[in-house]
C-alpha cells in the first residue's frame, strides 16, 4: 500500500486548526479533533496550491499572541 498522503491520484481536503496551521488530508480518513475543512475535496495539486496561496505566516497563533503580550 502506498502512503495515502502522497497519492497523486487521490482526493484530499485542506484542514486548518486554531493555531492557523494547515494540513493536507486524505478524504477517506476521519478529520482529527481541532481541525476544520477549509478546502476540498480536490486533487493533490489543487490542495497543495491552496495551502501555498493561503498559508503565508507559519508562526502559530499562540506564539504570535505571546509575542504581542510580552513586556518590552
Amino acid at each position: 500500500m502506498t502512503n495515502p498522503f502522497e497519492n497523486k491520484d487521490g482526493l484530499y481536503y485542506v484542514l486548518k486548526n486554531d493555531e492557523g496551521q494547515y494540513s493536507l488530508w486524505p478524504h477517506f480518513i476521519d478529520i482529527p479533533n481541532g481541525w476544520e475543512i477549509v478546502f476540498g475535496q480536490a486533487d493533490l495539486l489543487a490542495c497543495q496550491d491552496y495551502i501555498e496561496t493561503n498559508w503565508k505566516d507559519l508562526i502559530p497563533n499562540s506564539v504570535k499572541k505571546e509575542v504581542i503580550e510580552a513586556p518590552m
